[in-house]
């Protein structure tokens, strides 16, 4: 298989892997980095398996759904549920037919769904940057209600607990915590463009779009309960947008090889100590698609990934 240039496919994936353990030019500082790194059982924990090869864009299966333009999505009880800015609509999509269905209408946009069961059914949680609020919608599929206007542009968001909220600013360059009450606090400032946001245990992770030396962070829950300074975790990682926990214990996330769309994943427990460069990233799928993406994940590691605000859907079956 040859890309439109006429190089063969294997070889260019090579090449892009071989230039990803080579340091990475800093759009901020003008000088290279590249920083050294230093399975458990749960419920529903699956063991993926490390791949010798990326999966290439013939290795995609297009999911043929009917949204225009859809932007964030989220993956719960084998549907899908996206966001369409073209006509505010979040829509639910069959993850094996593409069958596709309006869920309701009236938010604007969203990057990143956070999905939660109740004893009710489900709440949907998005981020809408254009209205400078994050909505709220359940099972019921009644009128999307305000959950807080607290961010001026919310992207990125993640339950810290039964009553709170994390919620990334990318217009303030920081990271909100939200009371289900409505209180507010800034907990980290001066990042860059802060993105997808991902709790796990006593860290947050969240990624900074707007900085390639910087890429992914994370920060610390201290035992008082107040939070640690922001920490590396992935340097050398071009306009990084999504970020997914999979069953497997790995954070997913989307980023760009130049304009390609790319989902790679790394153990961040390797990481902790002192943090890890691009060349650690296990390359997952090496696309045609143009980035940013939008990714999200199955219980059972099936990944799905589109061009935002592009209609195809690809997915594919991780292995496990």
């Amino acid at each position: 298989m040859l890309d439109g240039n006429g190089i063969p496919m294997k070889l260019l994936v090579a090449l892009i892997m071989l230039f990803a353990a080579l340091p990475v030019f800093s759009q901020e500082s003008g000088t290279g980095t590249n920083l050294d790194a230093a399975d458990g059982e749960s419920s529903g924990f699956v063991a993926s398996i490390e791949l010798e090869n990326p999966f290439l864009q013939d290795d995609l299966e297009l999911l043929v759904g009917n949204v225009q333009r859809p932007n964030g999505f989220v993956w719960h009880d084998n549907s899908l549920y996206t966001v369409c800015n073209g006509d505010w609509t979040i829509y639910k999509i069959d993850d094996r037919t593409g069958d596709t269905i309006t869920f309701v209408f009236g938010t604007r946009d969203g990057n990143m769904l956070l999905i939660e069961d109740t004893n009710a059914g489900f709440d949907i949680l998005v981020p809408d940057p254009d209205n400078s609020t994050v909505w709220k919608v359940d099972q019921s599929r009644s009128a999307p209600a305000r959950f807080t206007s607290a961010v001026e542009a919310p992207w990125g968001i993640a339950r810290l607990d039964a009553t709170r909220f994390m919620i990334t600013d990318v217009r303030t360059n920081s990271i909100i915590e939200v009371s289900e009450s409505g209180e507010k606090r800034e907990v980290q400032s001066e990042l860059r463009a802060p993105t997808g946001i991902v709790h796990h245990e006593e860290k947050i992770y969240f990624a900074n779009g707007g900085s390639a030396r910087r890429g992914i962070e994370y920060f610390e829950i201290n035992d008082d309960g107040e939070f640690s300074q922001v920490k590396p975790l992935v340097s050398g990682l071009q306009n990084t947008s999504n970020l997914v926990l999979g069953n497997d214990g790995k954070l997913y996330f989307a980023y760009a090889l130049g304009t390609r769309g790319v989902v790679g994943r790394i153990d961040p427990a390797l990481c902790h100590e002192s943090g890890c460069s691009n060349s650690d990233v296990e390359l997952v799928v090496f696309s045609d698609i143009p980035a940013p993406l939008a990714i999200t994940l199955s219980d059972d590691l099936r990944l799905f990934l589109h061009s935002r605000f592009r209609p195809e859907i690809y997915w594919l079956q991780l292995p496990a």
